[in-house]
């Protein structure tokens, strides 16, 4: 089912790159609904479909096509809209045409959560636009807030009892990647008991790594074969993750030292 979003403002602003659908192809130029604004009616002339040279119009644009445009003048009296497509780059239609369709995932799920608490989905699009605003994109909200609970979700400002119902919406409805990330230590001891001095090296970068987020950080140490042993860190969280291997390796450097086993680490790429 297609969520129809209710906008946060009737029009848009000149400049801002907005996501509509084509309804109508002339000589002259199309008619499009804006998609992020109720179905605002946008005008895109001839002049301002393309760079290049096009004889024919319908080669560019055709009928339910979705484009991003560029607004350049807003009609406020007419509630109407020109438009431009030239002037969008390729790397900026590929980016608000992303945001846009995490935006409509956030929205259905934040609907059916207001669903659960019987409230109007007017009142499910200010808590999307909320998030919106304090994460940039209201689905990292979501992802976030399936992985570490509601706590992201009351940092923007939402009430507890959306915060709860949005999470237990979301845990059912998002899959969150997992990254990883892997290097190798070489360690060697001509001590007696060079084994446990290089086992206790190991763990001490074990117990550092997880000391940084012990419920989202998860690590696994083995040998290669000695004296090179492989680190994996797995988690949500890329920065967390970078910031958990830099202890381990710190804390595995420096028992390695007063233990006396020669120590070398070597990041793997991923």
């Amino acid at each position: 089912m297609a969520v129809a979003i209710k906008p946060r403002k009737p029009l848009p602003d000149v400049g801002e790159l907005v996501v509509g659908t084509v309804k109508e192809v002339y000589d002259y130029g199309a008619y499009l609904d804006l998609d992020e604004y109720g179905g605002v009616r946008a005008f895109l002339p001839w002049s301002e479909i393309a760079s290049r040279m096009v004889r024919n119009i319908r080669q560019v644009l055709r009928e339910n096509q979705k484009v991003v445009v560029k607004v350049i003048r807003v009609y406020k009296k007419r509630g109407q809209v020109d438009v431009s497509l030239k002037r969008v780059t390729d790397g900026e239609r590929r980016r608000k045409m992303m945001w846009w369709k995490r935006t409509l995932k956030a929205a259905a799920i934040i609907e059916r959560a207001a669903e659960k608490l019987g409230a109007k989905p007017e009142e499910a699009h200010k808590i999307l636009w909320k998030l919106n605003d304090y994460y940039g994109d209201a689905l990292t909200a979501l992802e976030q807030a399936v992985i570490y609970g509601i706590e992201p979700l009351l940092e923007a400002g939402i009430p507890e009892e959306w915060a709860k119902a949005i999470y237990e919406t979301a845990k059912t409805r998002i899959e969150v990647r997992q990254v990883k990330i892997s290097g190798v230590f070489t360690l060697t001891s001509l001590a007696s008991d060079g084994i446990e001095r290089v086992k206790k090296v190991l763990q001490a970068a074990r117990e550092a790594a997880l000391s940084v987020d012990p419920e989202h950080v998860k690590v696994r140490i083995y040998t290669l074969g000695a004296p090179r042993y492989r680190i994996d860190l797995t988690g949500h969280d890329y920065k967390i993750l970078e910031k958990a291997l830099a202890q381990a390796v710190e804390k595995a450097r420096e028992t390695a030292e007063e233990l006396g086993v020669t120590f070398k680490f070597e990041r793997l790429k991923t």
